[in-house]
């Protein structure tokens, strides 16, 4: 379009109200027709696929309050898709709460055992030892066997972790916990307990004891994880359910041999304390061993390294 001698193409046009600022509009030679984006522009997706469908942008729904007019609206809390992401901000927390922790023994056992009851002093002094050893102590963070093991962690001084579960009836997180994490479900705090401990020590408990020894047992016996000792503490208790395994699943070829080496049944604190360090130790020197081995993180290949200060419970390594 030309323009006529003397007028200001710059001007805008007659009525056009001044853009905010004071910066010029676009002019008719650069606008678009019909509002659409000028020539040598991308179009924002997003924005026009909002606007083909009469919606509101994404920022203006997300900020809105919908449900103070209509309460229905909340009800999106409660669908799985949420769900999934209440799901994984749960992981995330629990990875960011225990990743520093260290070195931990997680122990289990009855909320319902009493303080006066000879497994809930043994579990003090056996987590005392353990977090005499450097161990944290992480446990479910409720009264009973739970109690015991925090309360054994800071008479030693050691770190004292409780992951609590939502319950029906609330369980109160109990005093001896110095890092107390929570959580809504039972698998992402199974998870955390895997993922975060060395090893198990199991006490006499119930139905939820059992789950937390059957998914340890399960996830060594399929090699998901290495140098994990199961420790059953208290003989007499768990001297049936082992005799039922040996006589029912390992006679009937439901398990292998082996499997009966996956945990140790014991009385003992100081073996069960043992079996828990050497293991330890153990884990810590077959790593060093795979990283001088691999030529991208240590020595040439063929060689492996004794770790510093691998104490008396190692031994050397074998020539290659």
């Amino acid at each position: 379009m030309t323009t006529p001698e003397g007028s200001d193409a710059g001007a805008p046009p007659s009525g056009a109200a001044a853009a905010p600022g004071g910066a010029d509009p676009p002019s008719s030679a650069t606008a678009a027709p019909g509002g659409a984006d000028p020539p040598g522009m991308v179009p924002n997706p997003t924005l026009s696929r909002s606007a083909r469908a009469g919606r509101r942008t994404e920022d203006e729904q997300l900020l809105s309050r919908p449900e103070l007019i209509q309460p229905a609206v909340a009800d999106f809390t409660q669908t799985d898709p949420w769900r999934v992401l209440r799901i994984t901000g749960e992981f995330v927390a629990g990875f960011d709460a225990l990743a520093h922790v260290g070195a931990a023994v997680a122990i289990f056992g009855s909320a319902r055992t009493r303080r006066d009851d000879p497994d809930y002093a043994a579990c003090v002094e056996l987590a005392r030892r353990l977090g005499e050893h450097g161990f944290a102590i992480i446990s479910g963070g409720g009264p009973g066997i739970m109690e015991a093991a925090n309360r054994g962690a800071v008479e030693a001084g050691a770190m004292s972790v409780g992951c609590n579960i939502e319950l029906p009836h609330e369980q109160a997180v109990n005093s001896y916990v110095q890092l107390p994490v929570n959580f809504r479900y039972f698998f992402v705090r199974k998870t955390m307990f895997m993922k975060y401990a060395e090893g198990f020590v199991i006490f006499p408990g119930g139905f939820g004891t059992l789950d937390e020894m059957f998914e340890a047992l399960t996830l060594v016996q399929t090699g998901k994880v290495q140098n994990f000792p199961i420790v059953l503490f208290n003989r007499r208790f768990w001297s049936g359910l082992i005799e039922w395994i040996k006589e029912t699943m390992l006679a009937e070829g439901k398990i292998a041999p082996k499997d009966m080496e996956l945990m140790l049944v014991t009385d003992s604190i100081e073996e069960a304390c043992e079996t828990l360090v050497s293991c330890y130790e153990r884990r810590c020197w077959e790593a060093k061993q795979r990283a001088a081995a691999d030529p991208m993180t240590g020595g040439p290949p063929g060689r492996v390294a004794r770790p510093e200060h691998a104490g008396e419970h190692t031994q050397a390594a074998p020539e290659q």
